[in-house]
């Protein structure tokens, strides 16, 4: 049993986390007291990229920023109705790379667009022959992905939109902005953008000059930093709460809630995307870590996310709309039930094929990639089920074997957290995978280590292994062993 740090007495405290996916966004409020960590769901909406008719073939992918800031803005407002109690913070997270342009007014220049827009297709090869890819790695020690914010950025040299930016602001920190009427860039999710020295902890010169970005990135902090208070016109009853930079990088907090200590542990954030990685001191720049296109994204704690991004279940999402256009409408555990039955170990699927990461029709993808590679075709939503999440759990063997090689440690446990924590079938695949006992959840890391990240800065609770006690107390995992 590992060694828990102790947690001083203390009152319960309120706090509010928005918590804002690619699919959907939560506000939550969150309840901390010396015993434990509690949850309530207060306010859930949609998150829908909406396509939009350009000269381009493809059109454009953006985000409704507007729609989900009305939304927040009511969570907020519902939150602090059903707290009856005073707010101690509010903090904000998002999925990373994404960004926003404002003028020299502060106003919006446009919608912010989707990472999911295919406008970096074929970007990477321009940039690189402007900075080589080994040495951007050097420097910045990311897994090079199309939907990096550098490759984003790329696209919009010498275009009008660019010219007329005074910053350039990730989504958390412009709803952080909108909240507070403070600019700043939190530094967790300036990590993920593929631009951000990794020593240094700022924007690499070196890296914009070369690429031709101008820098236009507010000042960096860390997380735990009070951003400022909330404005009147957000909700005048909670002027004066202060706003948290938290790990605003969801993934970043995800991981800030894994009930974990010491160092033989992988986590695993499962989700719409799959990260798996390993929490250490320093990042890992070696050609080695380039070699297996590993990522060094920020923490809490000054920490270090070595990870790897893999399309989770994201494939899984995007089958059932397909079968939905077709009249079969799944929910996630009638698929899960069903792949159960499926016959195993039929066919892999490469998920590092770009094809898995963008929209589309997804059981045509995987139909194409099977008989490409030789592989039998699956046919039923079972079937497709099935080779979607043995094709995961292999695929966090393959990464936990390189992460243990990287870091020369032996890892002995697999902390699934987030949504996808609540298969079963994925879980015990992943255990029997990578022969790593798995515990699963909690399901809501990602707004727990939000609102533990805020309880950190107001002194509710004292550090991140504190943190963690609170999130073990809290809350029984499910355990997975390998069974062969």
């Amino acid at each position: 049993m590992p060694k828990y740090a102790t947690i001083p007495h203390m009152n319960t405290k309120h706090y509010i986390a928005i918590d804002l996916g690619a699919e959907s966004g939560r506000v939550m409020l969150g309840s901390v007291s010396e015993a434990r960590i509690e949850l309530t769901e207060i306010h859930r909406f949609l998150n829908l990229p909406v396509h939009i008719p350009t000269n381009s073939p493809n059109g454009s992918l953006h985000w409704n920023i507007l729609e989900l800031w009305r939304e927040i803005k009511t969570g907020i407002n519902k939150a602090a109705t059903a707290a009856n109690a005073p707010i101690a913070g509010i903090g904000v997270d998002t999925w990373g790379v994404d960004f926003a342009l404002l003028d020299k007014n502060l106003q919006l220049l446009a919608n912010p667009v989707s990472y999911r827009d295919p406008r970096t297709t074929d970007i990477a090869e321009s940039v690189f022959a402007k900075i080589p890819r080994e040495k951007l790695y050097r420097l910045t020690g990311i897994q090079t992905l199309p939907i990096n914010t550098l490759f984003q950025l790329a696209t919009l040299i010498n275009s009008p939109q660019l010219a007329a930016a005074s910053h350039i602001v990730f989504l958390p920190d412009l709803l952080t902005f909108w909240l507070t009427g403070k600019l700043a860039t939190e530094y967790t999710i300036a990590s993920t953008s593929q631009m951000l020295d990794a020593t240094t902890r700022q924007f690499s010169p070196e890296i914009l000059q070369a690429v031709g970005i101008p820098n236009l990135f507010p000042p960096i902090d860390l997380p735990g930093t009070v951003r400022g208070n909330v404005l009147p016109s957000v909700n005048a009853s909670l002027v004066g709460t202060p706003v948290i930079a938290v790990g605003s990088h969801d993934t970043a907090s995800a991981v800030a809630a894994v009930p974990a200590q010491g160092d033989d542990w992988l986590y695993l954030s499962s989700g719409t995307w799959s990260l798996l990685g390993a929490e250490i001191d320093q990042p890992i720049l070696t050609p080695a870590a380039a070699a297996c296109n590993a990522t060094n994204e920020g923490g809490l704690n000054n920490t270090i996310r070595l990870l790897k991004n893999i399309p989770g279940l994201w494939l899984l999402q995007e089958c059932r709309r397909s079968w939905a256009a077709q009249g079969q409408s799944f929910d996630y555990a009638q698929l899960t039930n069903l792949a159960a039955s499926a016959k195993p170990n039929t066919a892999l699927l490469d998920l590092s094929d770009p094809v898995f990461s963008t929209p589309g029709d997804m059981p045509q993808k995987i139909t194409t990639h099977c008989q490409r590679t030789n592989q039998p075709i699956p046919t039923t939503p079972g079937e497709f089920t099935r080779i979607i999440l043995e094709s995961l759990a292999a695929t966090y063997a393959k990464v936990a074997n390189e992460l243990e090689r990287l870091t020369s440690r032996k890892f002995t446990t697999l902390h699934i957290v987030g949504g996808g924590s609540q298969n079963k079938l994925l879980n015990q695949l992943a255990a029997d995978a990578t022969d790593l006992t798995v515990h699963a959840g909690p399901i809501e890391a990602t707004a727990m280590g939000n609102i533990l990240a805020q309880a950190i800065a107001t002194g509710t609770i004292p550090n991140l292994p504190a943190a963690r006690t609170l999130i073990a107390r809290s809350f029984e995992p499910q355990v997975f062993s390998p069974c062969c």
